[in-house]
């Protein structure tokens, strides 16, 4: 089978939307409707050792990323996911190396589950909120039963076994005026890595309008401003903020990788327990469906006609006040499911959370600036002369590092300090 022209990630969904939970904000839930009559929402074994072996194929990096979603993927049981690992052995070839991260709600896990997840080397998502008031608000258990605690208990043993671990906080109206109380919860808990997701749920029939659980995007934007500045005061190398880096490394010259922020998209399919394709995590409607693994190889699917002109829709659907954006290669018109507004001179498209991403993207623009002239080659030794003519080797280094001139940037590339 052929590789793949491109890297990818397949969220692959074994137990399709399945859960053991109703939060009251989850746009997934639904997507038990496209299967109606249909249980039980488990992969089948010869789907799941088809995808494995052609997922390994078709891979064209060195290290082979498996995403496993849900639904509540831990429903499943350990004895599924020791048949993938088994699976996965079967097809690995010996110079490349498999990886597998699950995203999990956590109230499921145990001791069991946390030493099968460390022997194996997996990475875990966990879903969680903030603290016990925000997250409650909405993570409830079917029976409408707060959750902070189980999350919490999960999360916890996760830490015991040291499995790495990445929070997910869907940011709602609930916790998106309360940036620093979050943020500081998660400091408190020693998060390491940190992925904030605006909740957006559109109401169509409002022309624009949304949910009331939809995150003002003024609000979401403050949100970022307040925690961006904890964070590079305090906890730059501490504490890893996904939005916050994928920032920084457009200043250091390095490609988008959040799917998001990319000028076009379409390589992160989805991947249903019955071997259904669909373009994206957020796509996965009629419209949308690419095919049947059953039917097509998957290196088909991804690259195949369809994929690839709702990738680049992305681009070319964007509008012209997004187009003379000063940030647009910052955002890029940001995920093309929010794009629900209308521009100020009436062209459709405009992303909902245009407001607050400009807001926070200009805020960081001083850092930007600052970490870009780290990535500039070194000045000459004449320019660097010219650039701070009276600085004696034995002077203070004007970077401000407390050095002597000669013991810092003398002989390296100096940024400016004055005015």
């Amino acid at each position: 089978m052929a590789m793949a022209s491109r890297p990818y990630q397949i969220f692959a969904k074994p137990i399709g939307s399945f859960c053991n939970l109703r939060c009251d904000y989850c746009y997934y839930l639904k997507k038990q409707n496209l299967y109606p009559g249909e249980t039980p929402f488990r992969m089948p074994d010869d789907i799941l050792e088809e995808y494995i072996r052609q997922h390994i194929e078709t891979c064209p990096e060195p290290v082979i990323r498996f995403a496993w979603h849900g639904g509540e993927p831990t429903l499943l049981g350990l004895d599924y996911f020791h048949r993938v690992i088994e699976l996965q052995r079967k097809y690995q070839p010996s110079h490349r190396q498999i990886l597998n991260g699950i995203q999990t709600n956590g109230t499921l896990l145990d001791e069991g589950w946390c030493r099968f997840l460390a022997a194996e080397g997996f990475g875990v998502g966990l879903s969680l909120d903030g603290p016990q008031e925000m997250h409650d608000s909405h993570r409830l258990t079917r029976g409408g039963q707060p959750t902070h605690s189980q999350a919490m208990r999960g999360y916890e043993l996760l830490r015991k076994h040291r499995i790495p671990c990445d929070i997910l906080c869907v940011v709602h109206t609930q916790n998106a005026h309360h940036p620093r109380e979050v943020y500081r919860f998660f400091k408190h808990i020693k998060a390491a890595h940190i992925g904030f997701l605006p909740f957006v749920e559109p109401r169509p029939e409002l022309d624009g309008g949304v949910s009331s659980y939809t995150v003002p995007s003024e609000a979401f934007g403050d949100f970022l401003c307040t925690i961006f500045d904890e964070w590079t005061s305090q906890d730059i190398g501490k504490v890893r903020i996904q939005i916050f880096e994928e920032t920084a490394a457009t200043a250091l010259g390095q490609e988008h990788a959040l799917c998001i922020f990319k000028k076009t998209c379409g390589d992160a399919p989805v991947l249903e327990h019955n071997g259904d394709f669909f373009a994206c995590d957020h796509f996965v409607d009629k419209k949308h469906l690419l095919g049947n693994m059953r039917e097509t190889p998957m290196v088909d699917l991804i690259e195949g006609q369809s994929q690839r002109a709702f990738g680049q829709a992305k681009w070319d659907s964007l509008p012209r006040h997004c187009r003379e954006c000063e940030v647009l290669p910052l955002c890029n018109g940001a995920c093309p499911k929010d794009r629900i507004l209308r521009t100020p001179d009436g062209e459709a498209g405009l992303n909902y959370l245009c407001a607050g991403y400009k807001r926070f993207f200009t805020h960081c623009r001083p850092f930007l600036t600052e970490l870009s002239a780290l990535r500039q080659p070194p000045l000459p030794a004449a320019s660097r002369t010219q650039a701070h003519p009276r600085i004696g080797r034995n002077d203070f280094c004007p970077c401000g590092s407390g050095k002597k001139y000669k013991k810092c940037c003398m002989g390296k590339s100096v940024t400016r300090t004055e005015g």
